[in-house]
């Protein structure tokens, strides 16, 4: 989609309100977003993920260069959204879900 912008989701660590590191993130077009401070739930569906991601994609897998990994990540990203089916998500994958719930 053309008004997709990438995303990056931290804790409130000093160093991710550092005005040098914000300053990256936004020359590189990426928008910023951050836990509210001492709620961890806001973190809890990124971190099941990045589990499931280790879990089911890096850890059985040998990359020989940084583009072979972002290959597969890029595979494995689509194959999580559009064919990974959840019990939390009666059964579906998370774009089948949406869809249904948005009656598409």
């Amino acid at each position: 989609m053309a008004h997709e912008a990438p995303m990056l989701h931290s804790d409130q660590g000093w160093q991710y309100q550092m005005p040098g590191y914000r300053q990256q993130l936004a020359t590189r077009g990426l928008t910023q977003s951050m836990s509210r401070r001492g709620n961890c739930l806001d973190n809890a569906a990124m971190e099941s993920f990045f589990g499931t991601l280790k879990s089911e994609f890096f850890r059985l897998n040998k990359f020989d260069s940084v583009e072979q990994l972002r290959h597969g990540l890029h595979r494995y990203i689509h194959y999580y959204n559009h064919h990974r089916i959840k019990l939390k998500l009666k059964g579906l994958s998370p774009v089948a879900y949406r869809a249904q719930a948005l009656g598409a």
